[in-house]
This record gives C-alpha cells, sequence and structure tokens, in this order.
C-alpha cells in the first residue's frame, strides 16, 4: 500500500507523491502473484461505468463458487451484492475473481459466468472473509495474495486475522485533507491497536520510505 506520510491513501493524492514508481516494485517485491481490490477500488480502478440491474431479483442462499480460469496469480474483487460490471475475462491482464455474500443475485452470477470470470459467493448477509480465504486456497491455489484496497476492506481483513504482513510506501508528502482514507480503517471503536514487529526498512533517494511490519498474533 502506499500513503502519504499521515497515512492517507487517496489514489489521486498519493499518484502526486514522490515514490509512485517504487510502489510497483515493492508490490512486485513481496511475491503476491494475486492481488485484492474492495468495490469502491474496482469501481474507480478495474470495473466499467454503470451497475448491474438484476431482472429477476432471486438469491442464491447457498455458498458456493465457479471456476471459470486457472492461472497463476488473480484479481480478487470483494463485491459483496454483486453489482459490478465488467469486461470480457480474457480482455484483462489476469483473471477475476469476485467474491459475494450468499444473497448475490443469481443472474448477477449467470452475467459474471458469460463474461468468463470466477466467482466465490459465501456468508448468508455479509461476506464470510476467512471461508473465501479457505476457497481460494484451497479450489484456486492461492498461496499468497497482496489486499491493494481501500481502508475499510483493509481494517475487516485485519480484525479478522487474515493479515500477515503489512508492507507500507510511504511517499513524501502530506495529506491532511478532513475525511481522506487512510490505510485502515473502519474498525469497532472497542478494538486495541494491533501489534507489529518491524521487518525490514529501506529509503530511496525520491524520499519514499518502504516498511515491512509482520503481525503479531
Amino acid at each position: 500500500m502506499m500513503t502519504s506520510v499521515d497515512g492517507r491513501i487517496d489514489c489521486d493524492m498519493t499518484v502526486q507523491l514522490q515514490g509512485t514508481q517504487e510502489y510497483y516494485s515493492t508490490l512486485k517485491d513481496i511475491e503476491a502473484p494475486t492481488t485484492l481490490s474492495g468495490r469502491v477500488t474496482a469501481q474507480l480502478e478495474l470495473a466499467q461505468t454503470g451497475e448491474f440491474e438484476s431482472k429477476t431479483n432471486e438469491a442464491l442462499n447457498k455458498e458456493t463458487f465457479n471456476k471459470n480460469n486457472d492461472a497463476a496469480g488473480y484479481e480478487v474483487i470483494v463485491d459483496t451484492k454483486g453489482v459490478l460490471l465488467w469486461d470480457e475475462d480474457y480482455n484483462y491482464s489476469k483473471p477475476h475473481i469476485i467474491i459475494t455474500s450468499e444473497q448475490v443475485k443469481k443472474d448477477y452470477l449467470n452475467y459474471l459466468d458469460s463474461k468468463q470470470i470466477s466467482w466465490i459467493a459465501t456468508g448468508k448477509t455479509q461476506i464470510d472473509l476467512a471461508r473465501a480465504v479457505e476457497i481460494l486456497a484451497e479450489q484456486f491455489n492461492v498461496e499468497r495474495m497482496a489486499i491493494v484496497g481501500g481502508g475499510h476492506i483493509d481494517g475487516s481483513f485485519l480484525d479478522a486475522g487474515l493479515i500477515d504482513e503489512i508492507s507500507l510506501l510511504i511517499g513524501p508528502g502530506v495529506d491532511g485533507r478532513q475525511g481522506m482514507p487512510a490505510v485502515f480503517d473502519g474498525r469497532p471503536q472497542d478494538r486495541k491497536p494491533m501489534p507489529l514487529k518491524l521487518q525490514s526498512a529501506q529509503t530511496y533517494e525520491d524520499g519514499a520510505v518502504w516498511l515491512r511490519y509482520l503481525v503479531k498474533k
């Protein structure tokens, strides 16, 4: 994840900071061929404009998955209700896997199948992140995954105990604008700080700093 010095991750802001090029090299260096984004990030950077409109309104109401592609790495997107629109999967650099809750509409899953996009549905009303990660490992052979979404998806994975390492590239700049997203956000008020162990620190000539932490469990 790339942030400003004050921990903000607004994409329009971070691209203006020194260190943008290092971000892509650090992402490569952590050796995570599969990446995961939340719905908001995916809407901005990956999906087509607009939202899917269900014709039948019939929910799936069970846990299942469909594997439409095999690959060494995937682009995983968390889309709880199933609303994002996509091009055919072969037009993307990596195959996609959409994770939804069991409340997803059946015709949305048919839509994904028509695009040759793989999907996982788990969790009665909200996505069961732990179970989704199990399915990714067992059925899609995902051994290592980098979470590159927004603060709420990062915070959800952290609270679920599903993050082993935190990789932060800090660009030499301050945002400071009120209400801008942070690296981790949306955790319940009763949660305590998550303890970390510094694994490595690296500085760059342009002023960026790359920090890697292990999450203590």
